[in-house]
């Protein structure tokens, strides 16, 4: 019995060795929390740019491999990229909005190539990041995030519909789209609001199986042909997808990197305070924005999309306190085997898009509620108010109005056509410029 004791408590040191019994259902809920989040975005980028579905099984591929390196390089620092802290990184959802409009607008390759430049810049930041936080209080994260959450909702809407080639083919909104998405909606609901343990943290994957066991039955939804095609083993081609480099694309890229680099603080703060109950250190935060941005561009060589710290992950952390880097070693190794398996992508790429618009409307309402989360940390008197609705009335408003930016040049219409970026801007600078208000209401 002491010696199960001393064995459980392994679990809870971060140096600890916990057995592989004990460590290896550990890792495997978190495999399970950010499978489902990292593998939707490539998949969603792949179809929004109409790519062959190789290339969408190779941009899966990556995202598992780079998310797997990233987790590994920030649990063993190396020349200070990396916290030194147990984290389960992966393909960001809060990027989609900028991905999409770069891609739309240029190709996939200019992704890759604001992507790489980015993510060198930020590398910058990450060292000068005590120093520059003060310029991202709450209320401009929270402003951001918002946004983020608020744009991505046409997308969930979209997939839920049955996506472009249903749109193309006639059959986008048809009664078998709304039931596969309604129905993995609901089930997902269910189990992250009702369940428990294991059922709770993998709501959103139950909820996608729930609704592939339905697409199935239905017949004529689901399309093996890729799959059984697909090997058991490769690698990502370096520059397959290449790289362009077009100067409001790199700057887009840029000011995402930054507002990823505040929230990437955020979470970094929780998992030190839930799993170790301190404080997280300048050395850690800013290790761990430079772990991110390094790996940023090695996932543009290998067409890994931008990563950051899953949320769901930093919570199960602060569920659990099992914090031992040897779950989270096989936490990386097991995303690096997905990563170099084809078949588990292709197989990923068979989920019916109307399911995965089902499922990922959650994601984007939690990233909806963070901002407004984030936004009441600070006191919403009349002025905080006024700048944080400005922003969103502003940002949303030329979005959906863009022949407001007509006669613009064409670099400022494609900085200034996302709704994110204005948002941004505006909040920032007013916050900036409009003097604090700290008198009562």
């Amino acid at each position: 019995m002491e010696k199960q004791i001393r064995e459980n408590a392994e679990l809870f040191k971060l140096d600890g060795k916990p057995s592989l019994g004990l460590a290896f259902p550990q890792a495997l809920q978190h495999v399970l929390a950010m499978l489902v989040g990292n593998i939707t975005p490539p998949m969603l980028i792949a179809s929004t740019l109409s790519l062959p579905p190789e290339e969408e099984i190779m941009l899966t591929q990556a995202a598992m491999i780079i998310g797997g390196i990233t987790t590994l390089l920030q649990l063993y620092p190396v020349l200070g990229f990396g916290m030194g802290l147990p984290s389960v990184m992966g393909v960001a959802f809060a990027y989609m909005p900028i991905l999409t409009m770069i891609g739309t607008q240029y190709g996939i390759s200019a992704i890759f190539g604001s992507q790489l430049v980015a993510g060198f810049v930020s590398i910058f930041i990450g060292m000068f990041m005590g120093k520059i936080r003060k310029f991202f209080p709450p209320i401009v994260s929270g402003t951001v995030v918002l946004s983020i959450g608020l744009s991505l909702y046409k997308t969930a809407i979209n997939y839920m519909g049955g996506g472009s080639a249903a749109q193309a083919n006639g059959t986008f909104g048809s009664g078998q789209f709304w039931i596969l998405a309604l129905v993995t909606l609901a089930v997902t609901l269910l189990c992250s609001l009702g369940g428990k343990g294991y059922v709770k943290v993998s709501g959103m994957l139950i909820g996608i199986a729930v609704g592939y066991v339905i697409a199935l039955v239905m017949g004529g939804i689901v399309d093996f042909t890729d799959f059984n095609q697909a090997g058991f083993f490769s690698i990502p081609i370096p520059f397959h997808f290449g790289l362009e480099f077009h100067p409001d694309a790199i700057l887009m890229m840029i000011l995402m990197y930054v507002v990823q680099a505040v929230q990437t603080i955020g979470d970094v703060s929780s998992t030190a305070m839930g799993g170790f109950g301190r404080q997280a250190t300048d050395q850690e935060l800013g290790g761990a924005i430079k772990g991110q941005s390094i790996c940023g561009m090695i996932g543009a060589c290998i067409g890994g999309l931008p990563t950051d710290p899953y949320s769901q992950n930093v919570g199960l952390i602060c569920t659990t306190k099992v914090v031992a880097k040897r779950v989270f070693l096989i936490v990386g190794v097991i995303m690096l085997a997905a990563g170099i398996c084809p078949k588990f992508s292709a197989l990923m790429a068979t989920i019916p898009q109307p399911v995965l618009g089902g499922a990922t409307v959650t994601v984007f309402a939690a990233i909806t509620m963070s901002g407004i989360q984030l936004l009441g940390e600070q006191p919403l008197n009349y002025r905080n108010k006024m700048i944080v609705g400005i922003a969103l009335a502003i940002g949303i408003g030329i979005e959906s109005v863009p022949d407001i930016l007509q006669f613009c040049p064409q670099l400022l219409k494609n900085i200034l056509g996302s709704s994110l970026m204005v948002s941004f801007l505006v909040v920032f600078f007013l916050n900036i410029i409009v003097p604090e208000d700290n008198r009562e209401e």
